[in-house]
């Protein structure tokens, strides 16, 4: 097997940046008892107005008066591990999160679907850059190694056992990962790095450190098996994001929605599934406002759902302002892409019918969009029933003689002097059961201009002519 380790060193304030318009302004989060508040991580604004990590509040201001704080959440931060974990399942069926902070992944198995390594490695930058989190990789036969070459240097790769267990015995005892506080009291006691604590008797590291070290090194170098807890992905996507401000308007919600919106379909390609419902809570001081978003389809591309659901909020009034927004999506299932010519024609302009179809429905209501299915009755006025697309099958309508495709609201005279029966008649009896009998003899009729009409009279009669329709 190869490990790929992806570390995330600032993923607490990744995940508040990321929601931020303007993330280059200074901000820091903040922890500790009201009294003794310390600066938990910054941003790169901050770090060079002089700001770090472990910095008290007070000794922060007075570098720098101005700047934005957020209260450190360690429930925000593993929901943001696990999201990543699930957007990491795209790439491997093998991901554990069972370290704070960092992914590992096994990646050998996906050289055959996935290209090799230096190709994996490109596509999870990109997608890590694309969703707004630092990161640092590395790759390794074991889990524990690739972790600890993660913080070492970025972009290591050792694909060779030999390769790693040499690269390893010259890591400081410090930098290794190791349990508890053993670093650094190896390191008080004059062992400088692995390859030394190696040379140590097993006996006296298990009587001085407990058992824990040695299994440590036995997992890290690959003597022993490593069991990790495996990450399984959810059945349902529910994200939130906290404003930290009161929003009035729908333009300022517009970012916050891109984000979630993306998240989902991040979360959607990992399932190799699509969405047809969802709901967007717009969360206030008291109770929430729930937008539904319903698809005819199942879909994932991510600027048509941002558009339908952008088109949908912005019909929503807000009565009070909007402090949290919250995206739920429970029915998720299969999604079969829509099939494309190779050589496609095309224009960059045109959009396709799916998104098309969903961007009416939102703009102009779900009723106004809808598709014709035959519903058996021979009377033209009732021979065909709007249905809503995608919901039942359509059959075939039963074999008539030929029908206009312009059919009137109402049959009118047909006035003019010199009609020619071109065929017919069609005899139609129907509508007896419903109170709306209709006898007719109907006719395909050229006028005197060269037209093709459709036209009906009494039963044996060929005259007084109502027009029904036109021919193309």
């Amino acid at each position: 097997m190869l490990w790929a380790c992806v570390l995330l060193p600032q993923l607490a304030l990744d995940g508040v940046l990321r929601r931020l318009p303007e993330p280059d302004a200074p901000l820091a989060l903040v922890t500790g008892p009201a009294q003794l508040r310390s600066l938990h991580a910054v941003n790169a604004a901050a770090a060079a107005a002089g700001l770090r990590p472990g910095m008290r509040l007070v000794a922060a201001h007075a570098l720098l008066p101005d700047f934005a704080m957020v209260e450190y959440d360690p429930q925000a931060e593993a929901r943001w591990q696990r999201f990543l974990a699930a957007w990491a399942y795209r790439h491997s069926s093998l991901v554990s999160a069972q370290w704070p902070g960092c992914l590992v992944l096994e990646v050998r198995g996906s050289f055959r679907l996935l290209g090799p390594w230096p190709r994996i490695e490109r596509r999870l930058r990109e997608e890590l850059q694309a969703l707004g989190f630092v990161h640092r990789i590395a790759l390794a036969p074991t889990p524990r190694a690739a972790h600890v070459l993660a913080g070492l240097r970025d972009g290591l790769a050792l694909m060779h056992r030999d390769a790693m267990v040499a690269t390893l015995d010259r890591v400081p005892v410090r930098r290794a990962r190791l349990p508890g506080d053993c670093g650094e009291r190896l390191q008080r006691m004059g062992v400088r790095d692995l390859g030394a604590l190696r040379a140590l008797p097993r006996d006296a590291l298990r009587r001085r450190f407990g058992r824990e070290l040695p299994d440590h090194l036995d997992r890290l170098y690959g003597e022993a098996d490593d069991p990790l807890d495996c990450y399984q992905p959810p059945d349902h996507f529910d994200a939130r994001l906290e404003l930290g401000y009161e929003v009035e308007s729908h333009m300022a919600l517009l970012f916050p929605l891109r984000r979630l919106v993306g998240d989902l379909c991040t979360f959607l390609s990992m399932r190799d599934g699509g969405v047809q419902r969802f709901v967007l809570r717009l969360e206030h001081e008291a109770g929430h406002t729930d937008v539904e978003v319903g698809l005819l389809s199942a879909e994932r591309d991510p600027a048509m759902l941002f558009e339908v659901t952008r088109t949908r909020l912005e019909k929503v009034r807000l009565a009070r302002p909007v402090v949290g927004v919250r995206l739920v999506a429970r029915e998720l299932p299969p999604f079969a892409p829509a099939s494309r010519d190779l050589f496609d024609a095309r224009n960059q302009q045109q959009l396709p019918w799916p998104q098309l179809r969903e961007r009416l429905r939102a703009r102009l209501g779900d009723e106004a969009v809808y598709a014709v299915a035959p519903s058996g009755d021979p009377r033209p006025e009732r021979a065909w029933r709007r249905v809503a697309e995608g919901a039942v099958d359509i059959d075939e309508a039963p074999p008539r003689p030929p029908r206009p495709c312009w059919l009137l609201p109402r049959p009118i005279p047909l006035r003019d002097p010199r009609p020619r029966i071109v065929s017919g008649p069609e005899r139609l009896e129907s509508g007896w059961w419903d109170g709306e009998d209709a006898r007719r003899d109907y006719y395909v009729i050229e006028t005197s201009q060269g037209q093709r009409a459709w036209a009906f009279a009494p039963p044996g009669e060929q005259g007084h002519w109502m027009l029904q329709g036109w021919f193309s």
